[in-house]
């Protein structure tokens, strides 16, 4: 049997946060399969090889979607932000955004580039993108030609 990932303390915390419906999860199982959650994303194995004492791994992980699909995880962890808020331990500059939606310009980035070559690099962007329109150009000209001459073969045919 593994040790327990979570403290008491802590299961008090949490357990209000999962729902309990109908037809199960039975309560005395709940911690168990909250922990085996914990023990997969902790650990970065698969599923099937969760431990036993987390019950079966296709109920840890039904149990799991359920409770991701109800957004519970959301309310977990907006609740632990709202009690640490409300004992003043609630640290904002450990607040992050995800990068891959955030663009900067270069500079804000701290990258220091002379003003020559900065002006060698937006010339060279200039360059390829009237590269790119003449190629554009080029090519709806040759489609146009293509076009009028398949037109005129089919009229004759």
């Amino acid at each position: 049997m593994t040790r327990r990932q979570l403290t008491n303390v802590q299961w008090k915390f949490i357990e209000p946060y999962l729902p309990i419906g109908r037809y199960g999860p039975y309560p005395e199982r709940l911690r168990e399969q909250f922990e085996g959650v914990i023990w997969r994303f902790r650990s970065s194995g698969q599923w099937r090889e969760m431990p036993a004492e987390f019950g079966p791994w296709a109920t840890v992980y039904g149990r799991f979607r359920v409770w991701r699909d109800a957004g519970v995880f959301t309310a977990l962890l907006e609740g632990l932000i709202a009690q640490g808020a409300g004992v003043g331990g609630t640290d904002l500059s450990l607040v992050s955004v995800d990068s891959t939606t955030v663009r900067a310009h270069h500079d804000a980035a701290g990258m220091r580039v002379s003003k020559h070559l900065m002006k060698t690099l937006e010339e060279a962007v200039r360059e390829e993108e009237t590269a790119r329109q003449k190629g554009a150009a080029r090519r709806n000209r040759t489609d146009r030609t293509n076009a009028g001459a398949s037109g005129a073969d089919a009229g004759s045919a």
